[in-house]
């Protein structure tokens, strides 16, 4: 284990410093290390908080963009830019949780697929592309349907559709490692399965692992964001991008604002995530070049 709490950081200590030298990463950086701050802590920041928790206002309802409502209000009053940054919540919250239960379901499951013989390896590899033949948003969609609609249960559909491409990679990283000389000679002095795992391929997969999860959890929040907007993610009062799209889709002619900033917020969140997970991808593929 603490080989690969070294290797977790001897990544990011050499990711954080070409992160500086790369100004698209870094911004991207800064904007999602800002959107979760304020998103959390926005609460406690506006004077708008009670609209995080459903409350109406009749009286300011559909107001343009304005000194005193920046993102203007939506058909109920809400504060826009309140909502649309507590949102981000939600959103931050779909990514991370589909990650890690995509990577902690896979990961495992793909390894010991790796170091297993070749029956059990075509075993696993079959049931993980029964489930990658589905659609991508299919699947999920079904899971959420079947679940019923909730912002967790979003989370579980995602998970279970992504999890197989997490396999697919950590076996990927099994079989390349397990060829290796060393490997060879520690299995042929009585090293078992799980040894070979937690000291040599588990340490040496978690850069790709780690790329792919970054990417991912901007398609994460693309994908809540259409589930909610079918009206299966995140119900009332709950805030979330896609929700507050399809609250106002009606409205968009006349009311741009309710749809045009939380859409923003998606695209430069899915973006943020995307660059970051370039540049480790860049920096993982410098890595192998210069070992190489």
């Amino acid at each position: 284990m603490h080989l690969l709490i070294l290797e977790f950081i001897n990544n990011m200590k050499i990711f954080l410093q070409k992160l500086f030298l790369k100004k698209s990463a870094l911004s991207g950086f800064v904007f999602l290390c800002g959107l979760l701050f304020l998103s959390v802590f926005i609460p406690f920041i506006s004077p708008y908080e009670q609209d995080i928790y459903g409350a109406v206002h009749f009286e300011t309802a559909g107001q343009p963009p304005s000194f005193s409502h920046w993102f203007g209000t939506d058909t109920a009053g809400r504060d826009m830019l309140t909502i649309t940054i507590r949102a981000g919540f939600y959103s931050l919250k779909v990514a991370f949780g589909v990650v890690f239960f995509s990577v902690l379901i896979g990961v495992p499951i793909g390894m010991f697929a790796g170091v297993s013989s070749k029956r059990i390896d075509e075993i696993i590899m079959r049931i993980t592309d029964g489930f990658l033949a589905f659609p991508p948003l299919i699947l999920p969609i079904a899971i959420t349907a079947a679940l019923g609609p909730s912002l967790n249960n979003v989370i579980i559909g995602i998970s279970i559709s992504w999890f197989p491409w997490y396999v697919r990679i950590a076996r990927s990283q099994a079989l390349i490692i397990s060829s290796l000389d060393y490997v060879s000679i520690s299995r042929s002095m009585g090293a078992g399965k799980l040894h070979v795992i937690k000291t040599h391929i588990l340490p040496n997969s978690v850069s790709p692992i780690l790329t792919q999860a970054t990417i991912d959890a901007g398609y994460a929040i693309l994908t809540a964001a259409g589930i909610s907007f079918i009206g299966l993610g995140a119900q009332h009062p709950d805030v979330e991008w896609g929700l507050l799209i399809t609250q106002s889709r009606a409205q968009f002619i006349n009311h741009w604002w309710e749809v045009f900033f939380p859409g923003i917020f998606i695209l430069l969140t899915a973006a943020s995530f995307n660059i970051i997970g370039d540049e480790l991808r860049n920096t993982t593929n410098e890595k192998m070049l210069n070992s190489g």
